[in-house]
């Protein structure tokens, strides 16, 4: 095989350590088949110690790849080892899609675009709010701080047993967004149009507390960006109390359009037959 460009122009992947339970695979080798492109879309795990390797094959075109997708535990090595990383990556500090253009690694981080695709195409109008509450402070809350105040949430409450993490997400996303202790949740929801749940609780039949929504205004919108099992015990808790719910599912599938997008020019749609593919698989290794 020589080393032309044509070799792997249509070639892209998923990395993480471990990788093999992604299924990005699924998604991209979806839309692969719709648009009748040649390409592939692999799962290809790479350890912490290997990943500033692979980023330079990557760059050197030995890699084979066009890019890809970066998961846990490499995204904030990939912002910090790729060459134009945008704006969205840089505040928060992670990338999760890559691509080379001209000889370069750029980065992006599509989470909370997927996010608050996923919020529009399930529970229109939720933006129109004045005031959301984020349950937890870890990795995965940024992209959804970041999102959620990009389409002008004017407050947003970030909720954690850990005050000072939530404390430190304030200080990096501004002053829209304010760190509360967990004794202060049931205040920080009075009015709130958007409950969303960022922690592992109810995570492949973890247990989760019990959480009273009533304060919250009448048209909440309650989400969770845990997609297994597809409708959390909070989503359950929250529609028995009469609010909408969005499951996390979406997610996976928006933040993963601008991805293929780039690597293989053509936009795809997420569509319903996309989706039950995705929640067949889950049930097969539930």
């Amino acid at each position: 095989m020589d080393d032309s460009r044509e070799t792997f122009v249509n070639h892209a992947f998923v990395t993480g350590c471990p990788v093999r339970h992604s299924r990005s695979p699924l998604i991209h080798g979806y839309w692969l088949k719709t648009f009748g492109i040649p390409g592939s879309y692999v799962a290809h795990e790479v350890t912490p110690e290997e990943f500033p390797g692979f980023m330079t094959a990557l760059k050197e075109g030995t890699a084979r790849f066009c890019g890809g997708n970066v998961t846990i535990p490499h995204k904030e090595a990939a912002f910090r080892l790729a060459d134009r990383p945008d704006e969205r990556a840089a505040e928060l500090g992670a990338a999760n899609t890559l691509w080379l253009q001209e000889g370069s690694i750029c980065a992006t981080n599509t989470d909370g675009l997927g996010f608050v695709a996923n919020l529009d195409e399930r529970a229109g109008g939720w933006d129109r709010t004045a005031s959301a509450v984020i349950l937890g402070a870890g990795g995965a809350s940024r992209a959804v701080i970041q999102a959620v105040r990009d389409r002008g949430v004017k407050t947003i409450h970030v909720v954690n047993r850990t005050e000072t993490r939530a404390r430190e997400l304030a200080d990096r996303f501004g002053a829209a967004v304010h760190a509360q202790p967990m004794v202060a949740l049931s205040e920080v929801m009075a009015g709130a149009g958007l409950f969303v749940n960022t922690t592992s609780l109810g995570m492949d039949g973890e247990p989760a507390p019990e959480i009273d929504f009533s304060p919250m205004a009448a048209d909440a919108v309650v989400t969770d960006i845990v997609y297994v099992p597809l409708k959390t015990p909070l989503l359950r808790q929250a529609e028995a109390q009469g609010f909408r719910i969005v499951d996390g599912l979406g997610m996976l599938l928006h933040q993963a359009v601008p991805g293929f997008e780039k690597w293989f020019g053509r936009r795809p749609a997420v569509d319903e037959k996309l989706r039950q593919i995705i929640i067949d698989d889950m049930d097969a290794h539930a």
